[in-house]
């Protein structure tokens, strides 16, 4: 096949993304987005993430917002926005009417306006609203449904949302709400009004997104609702800051374009160590894809085994081959039913004929989506005697929210687990990007409540790799659809940044002992197949080449062992910096998330420093090649501090020989 096109290798996608619009509204900013509002403003203080319309299918799945008749007024510090927006998924027909209004004395007010075109079940429709979690431990004050007003700020720690009945209850007290305000500086509050429903408020870092989302309908109501053809829909939501007469016009429309810096802090933390799992295609590994991963300096191999499914001791036969070609021990996920001691009875005979090495073992249930004691029990009973070096765990083998809400059984356990992914509620580079921060939070969270206990995160993959809350059967994707695991910036460069900054963010809590990504190969790998994609169309990646993701873990499993130090970028949504130190070598690695070149300044360095970059120029090569990438002599010496340019998507590496410690 062709190799793929520049915008295919940025982020997947076959066309660039249109420009965001900027707007004011008095003293807020903003940007305008395919009908939604993202990143309101005030100064330098994000009020608002995103304001946008969401239209859930009885199995939480979204139907996508097609707009057209887009109009777009903006007069300087005011504007006026409306378009026409149809939702169709299967069974949903809806089309409706958005309008966007700003003006100058800072109010923000929009709706929608619509009418269902066929009967359907939905479990949301309507205006959400995104706090951002920066804005953790502000003063709120909600007014409820019925008038009454009460204060209570915003949690620091993930709020755990308690499960009755089998519906999660919202933050508390942010429910039966029809406005809520935060306290953005001390006398200045933003509020936000609601309209055409009963708005509540969830925590949606439990799910790695960075912020706080209100929406309706109140989830203590019964899902899925029938929506009948004809049914109207009006909703409205009015965003405005009340300063109390302050106007401090100076503060407000502060100059917020200074360029974007990394600067090098003080904490120090162990890299954790990092693994990927076994292909879920079933092929096996070849003898070139055998040395492009004992180049990544792996720590394990995550294999899960369904132990009522036929043929999972050949999975775990290939896998122990795989691993011992590798040199390193299995993670073992252990899916149990029922008859779970007769399942592990068979598996550990398995064991003495198999043989694995084994890193750890992780122990779930098809019961619930957290594991409890006696489970964890049960495998000690029986697995304990074959390595009694391995610590068992388990926890849960889907979102952190899972394991939030039912509190893992710390006396029982030797480990933690749990698994991440950024897109169960938004699917825009932007929104992927704005996850990163939240998965430090699930780990300084989760230790609250599992004590000393080792956290492991396992696994880390771009999609879904099932959809946990379903209420119906998941249908097969359409003929020439990709499944829905399956994203197309896993062979991009901005999948490569998302994977540096999610490795940034989790090793520098310091709370975390393993990670495991992705697969060793295929289209949810490190590296493409000989016999390549596929869907070619939908996944145009190049047979037997690597992705860019596979070249950050490289540099990164290079310091296997070692130390990473905290840096800050000044722009974490568009640059993201991570620090790592092994013996006395440094290296830094910037990624750029944006489609926009990047100039950042290296604050607090010096001496001198080697620089090579992965960006549009050279990314081809080191896919097809990336043996020959690794070792050729082209880097560049540059003097520190300095300022350094990062091309859209680009990554850069700089290995430097001194600064202050």
């Amino acid at each position: 096949m062709d190799n793929p096109s520049t915008n295919i290798l940025y982020d997947g996608k076959p066309d660039p993304h249109p420009a965001p619009i900027p707007l004011r509204a008095g003293p807020l900013t903003m940007i305008y987005e395919n009908g939604d509002l993202r990143y309101l403003k005030w100064g330098r203080h994000e009020i608002v993430r995103r304001l946008y319309v969401a239209i859930r299918d009885r199995n939480w799945n979204t139907a996508v917002n097609v707009l057209s008749d887009v109009q777009i007024e903006s007069m300087g510090d005011q504007f006026r926005i409306s378009y026409r927006c149809t939702n169709r998924l299967a069974d949903i027909d809806l089309v409706w009417q958005g309008m966007l209004v700003g003006t100058a004395d800072g109010t923000i007010t929009c709706t929608m306006r619509g009418e269902a075109l066929s009967t359907f079940q939905r479990n949301r429709i309507g205006f959400c609203l995104l706090h951002p979690s920066t804005i953790a431990g502000a003063k709120g004050r909600i007014t409820h449904v019925n008038g009454s007003t009460e204060e209570h700020s915003f949690p620091l720690h993930i709020a755990q949302q308690l499960i009755v009945d089998g519906i999660i209850k919202p933050v508390a007290p942010f429910a039966e709400m029809r406005a809520v305000a935060h306290e953005v500086v001390p006398g200045v509050w933003a509020e936000v009004a609601f309209a055409g429903e009963i708005f509540e408020m969830e925590d949606q870092r439990n799910w790695t997104d960075a912020s706080y989302k209100t929406y309706g309908t109140p989830l203590r109501l019964p899902f899925p609702v029938t929506v009948v053809a004809g049914t109207r829909i009006e909703q409205q939501v009015t965003i405005r800051i009340d300063d109390q007469g302050t106007r401090n016009t100076a503060q407000q429309l502060a100059d917020v374009s200074a360029p974007i810096t990394v600067a090098v802090g003080q904490n120090r933390s162990t890299l954790p160590q990092i693994g990927l799992g076994v292909a879920s295609h079933g092929e096996p590994l070849r003898e070139e894809e055998y040395a492009r991963l004992r180049a990544l300096n792996l720590a394990h191999l995550r294999v899960d085994l369904h132990l009522a499914e036929e043929g999972h001791g050949e999975r775990l036969e290939q896998a122990t081959r795989e691993a011992q070609r590798l040199e390193i021990p299995l993670e073992l996920a252990l899916h149990l039913t029922d008859n779970a001691d007769r399942e592990l009875a068979l598996l550990a005979g398995n064991l003495d004929i198999i043989k694995p090495a084994v890193a750890r073992w992780l122990i779930f249930t098809n019961h619930a989506k957290t594991t409890t004691a006696p489970w964890v029990q049960l495998a000690r009973k029986h697995l304990g005697a074959y390595a009694p070096a391995a610590p068992i765990g388990a926890g849960t083998n889907v979102y952190f929210t899972e394991l939030n809400s039912r509190r893992p059984p710390v006396e029982a356990l030797d480990v933690v687990a749990y698994s991440i992914n950024p897109q169960v509620h938004a699917f825009d580079n932007s929104s992927l990007v704005e996850t990163l921060a939240a998965q430090a939070t699930t780990a300084t969270s989760a230790r609250q409540f599992c004590g000393d206990l080792p956290l492991v995160v396992s696994p880390i993959t771009l999609q879904p790799r099932f959809n946990p809350n379903a209420t119906g059967p998941e249908p097969a994707p359409p003929p020439g659809e990709l499944p829905p695991q399956v994203d197309p910036r896993q062979l991009s460069l901005f999948g490569a940044g998302w994977t540096l900054g999610s490795i940034k963010y989790l090793a520098e809590t310091g709370e975390v002992a393993s990670l495991t990504y992705y697969e060793t190969s295929g289209w949810r790998g490190v590296m493409e197949r000989a016999q390549g994609s596929p869907l070619p169309e939908k996944f145009p990646s190049i047979p037997g080449a690597v992705f860019p993701l596979y070249h950050v873990l490289a540099d990164v499993g290079e310091f296997a062992g070692g130390t990473v130090i905290a840096c800050q970028s000044s722009a974490p949504l568009q640059v993201a910096a991570l620090l790592l130190e092994k013996a006395n070598r440094r290296r830094l690695l910037l990624a750029n998330f944006t489609s926009q070149p990047q100039q950042v300044m290296l604050e607090g360095m010096a001496g001198t420093a080697v620089i090579r970059t992965l960006d549009e120029q050279n990314v081809l090569a080191a896919m097809q090649n990336p043996e020959a990438f690794r070792i050729l002599k082209q880097e560049q010496t540059v003097a520190l501090p300095a300022t350094v340019t990062l091309r859209p998507y680009g990554l850069f590496r700089c290995d430097l020989d001194s600064y202050p410690s």
